[in-house]
């Protein structure tokens, strides 16, 4: 149910539906009347301007305009092309509306229209837009006029989540089966408004059949995985992460700490070289400090094997000392979250460093600078671009932002669409790291471990609202995961 698709994997599953007995007209009347029925739910009736294309994403128009109007909706439509060139499925489809049909061109009257359906071009526009419908969208735009786009706004690439000049953003989007790419990932998703999946008659079997490899970020993905405190279990149990505590920028260490702390890892240690080590000491009682100054100092923290995972990057300094106990970090074979100052220290070396790597031990957590400080350019969009990283790194990358995207080197994506505009705050990936870290020091797959982690942190964020500080986000985690497990009280 979480498959995120291609303009391509779109088409394939439409074919597939239809190969299998279910009619194309019949997919494209139970999209019509979904169109319909979610703007029913969301609109007053108001008159309404349905806009056509020549294709399918016309035909569903034709059926949505009709159904508004069987509901007592006033309702014109206009068309890029006349009935009488329309084909196939649409062609049949446009039999269903009974009133006049007007020509879409930028003249077209937008006066006491309160309603405009979109439904020009799908998933199969690859190009510019004509001038003729940017001057009529602009007039739309300026009028603002309420816009419900059919599958995708017209304009916006399926697949890339590429805007062509002039595309015309929508208050809501219906699409069919499943989210297409350009719903999750910028600068589409933007443009979408509030989005919304219509079931037409396509299986998840159907789906299942495309072996999609990107998903959209839900819980159902990695609750099993999710590390529940049994009844006997003690501080142990439940991991010991380590955070390398950097000597000036202190307070990235901190919250990549209490991050993991908070989410559960029984214990937590910052090992801190003496400059900084007072202040460490200072932030919080439960978070244990450990001091190194000497390099065999920071192996002899490493050595105890209940010490099993390693935050290393945030706040460290890209200094010589991080370089000698990252390479610390893969001698003693630890599991551990990668993040800013690692990948400055190894930019000019990135294969080496990979070389190290194993999704099933390392997870890296770069912004987009880092990114492309530790991979370069990679062509693409951006799920392309983090799959590739995982594949050329051999590890579990998150990518962070408002569209987080994580991957593992066999392709397989997941995308976080719960992040609200207010995690774009100081320190608040630094928490996102100790939040990883922390599930992975109490057993959780690191791929597992970055989904939940990407998915409580947005999740935490939406909930408080305005005014987030990342403190805040550690301080309201509990009640997510509180929320996330709610169970009915037994009345026994």
């Amino acid at each position: 149910m979480f498959e995120v698709l291609t303009a391509e994997e779109m088409k394939q599953a439409d074919a597939a539906a239809i190969a299998g007995g279910v009619p194309g007209i019949r997919l494209m009347e139970q999209a019509g009347t979904a169109v319909a029925r979610q703007i029913q739910d969301r609109f007053q009736p108001v008159p309404a301007l349905v806009l056509c294309g020549p294709g399918n994403n016309g035909g569903d128009g034709f059926i949505a305009a009709a159904q508004l109007k069987k509901a007592g909706w006033q309702v014109r439509l206009a068309c890029l092309v006349k009935k009488s060139e329309l084909k196939g499925d649409a062609a049949l489809a446009a039999k269903q509306w009974d009133g006049e049909i007007e020509s879409l061109n930028s003249n077209l009257s937008l006066k006491d229209t309160g309603l405009v359906v979109v439904a020009i071009f799908g998933t199969g526009l690859a190009r510019a837009l004509d001038p003729e419908l940017v001057t009529l969208f602009d007039k739309i735009r300026a009028k603002k006029i309420p816009v419900t786009a059919v599958d995708l706004p017209t304009g916006l690439d399926a697949t890339t989540g590429a805007i062509a000049p002039g595309t015309l953003p929508a208050d809501l989007t219906v699409t069919f089966t499943r989210k297409k790419l350009a719903h999750v990932l910028l600068p589409g998703k933007a443009i979408c408004g509030r989005i919304q999946v219509a079931v037409i008659g396509i299986s998840d079997q159907t789906v299942a059949g495309l072996k999609a490899a990107v998903f959209e970020n839900d819980p159902a993905l990695w609750l099993k995985d999710f590390p529940i405190p049994r009844m006997d279990s003690h501080k142990y149990d439940r991991g010991h992460a380590v955070i390398y505590g950097g000597e000036y920028r202190i307070g990235a260490a901190c919250l990549a700490a209490a991050g993991a702390q908070k989410i559960g890892a029984g214990l937590v240690t910052i090992a801190s070289r003496h400059p900084s080590l007072q202040t460490y000491q200072a932030y919080r009682a439960s978070i244990m400090v450990d001091a190194w100054h000497e390099r065999e100092e920071f192996k002899s923290i490493l050595r105890d094997e209940r010490r099993n995972v390693v935050i290393a990057g945030p706040g460290a300094g890209a200094d010589d000392n991080l370089r000698e106990s990252v390479e610390d970090i893969f001698a003693f074979n630890k599991s551990a979250v990668f993040d800013a100052d690692v990948f400055t220290l190894f930019r000019d070396n990135p294969k080496d460093f990979f070389a190290k790597l194993s999704p099933s031990k390392h997870v890296l957590t770069p912004h987009e600078g880092e990114f492309a400080r530790i991979f370069g350019q990679i062509e693409g969009h951006k799920a392309e671009r983090v799959r590739k990283a995982a594949k050329l790194s051999n590890a579990v990358v998150l990518l962070k932002g408002s569209d987080t995207i994580i991957a593992v080197p066999d392709g397989t994506a997941v995308i976080n669409t719960n992040a609200p505009s207010t995690l774009a705050t100081a320190g608040s990936g630094d928490v996102l790291t100790g939040f990883i870290g922390g599930l992975m020091a109490q057993g959780m797959p690191p791929f597992m471990a970055a989904c939940a982690g990407a998915w409580l942190h947005g999740e935490t964020a939406r909930s408080y609202g305005l005014g987030l500080t990342a403190e805040d986000i550690i301080s309201q985690l509990s009640q997510s995961l509180n929320r996330l497990f709610r169970t009915p009280v037994s009345n026994s």
